[in-house]
């Protein structure tokens, strides 16, 4: 079955495919010929992620899933969530927004967090989603340099390692991308 994952984020799409496994060919953005930023202005996950596949769909008539991921932390109030990726301002910057972070969490002893995963999928006209949650909290330094976003700042309940200390496989078995997409492979393995 081919798709397109309405993202050109290289890291996603490897562990989208990862999970996905030999049955699927992932298409993406730029693999259908779109170039252009697609909208992201929403006020909750599930928005931005139906916004960004009905784009793709309208735009490019192919059938595509896309997904918002938000990092929701306990002692700023589900802060900073949808706006995850856009926390510091733009030019959006994986360092200045784990640096932003780290700021408004110093001296609270409260640093439990969750990411949490939205995919949208429009197939054969019907629309559909899943959701991936993983808890952990947020250290007070960077450990590792796997993974992206807030991985090096993230340790997943039940671990010693952060996000980006642990190689793709493990991440994928517990991360809220990897739940999210083991709920689409579960639907596509009932209706295809």
């Amino acid at each position: 079955m081919k798709i397109c994952f309405a993202t050109n984020n290289k890291k996603k799409i490897e562990e989208v495919k990862a999970a996905l496994g030999k049955d699927f060919t992932i298409v993406s953005l730029e693999e259908i010929g779109c170039k252009e930023e697609l909208p992201e202005t929403g006020d909750t996950l599930d928005h931005n992620a139906f916004q960004k596949a009905r784009y793709v769909k309208d735009n490019y008539g192919v059938d595509c899933f896309a997904d918002d991921t938000g990092l929701e932390v306990e002692a700023l109030e589900g802060a900073p969530g949808v706006y995850s990726g856009r926390f510091a301002g733009e030019p959006r910057s994986d360092e200045r927004n784990i640096d932003l972070l780290l700021n408004k969490l110093e001296g609270k002893k409260n640093r439990k967090a969750r990411f949490r995963t939205v995919i949208a999928l429009i197939l054969e006209g019907q629309e559909h989603s899943f959701e991936g949650v993983a808890k952990g909290e947020i250290l007070e330094a960077k450990t590792g340099t796997g993974g992206f976003g807030y991985d090096p700042i993230f340790r997943p309940e039940g671990y010693h390692q952060t996000f980006a200390e642990l190689s793709m496989e493990e991440k994928n078995k517990i991360s809220h991308r990897g739940k999210a997409v083991r709920a689409l492979v579960q639907f596509f393995g009932i209706n295809h």
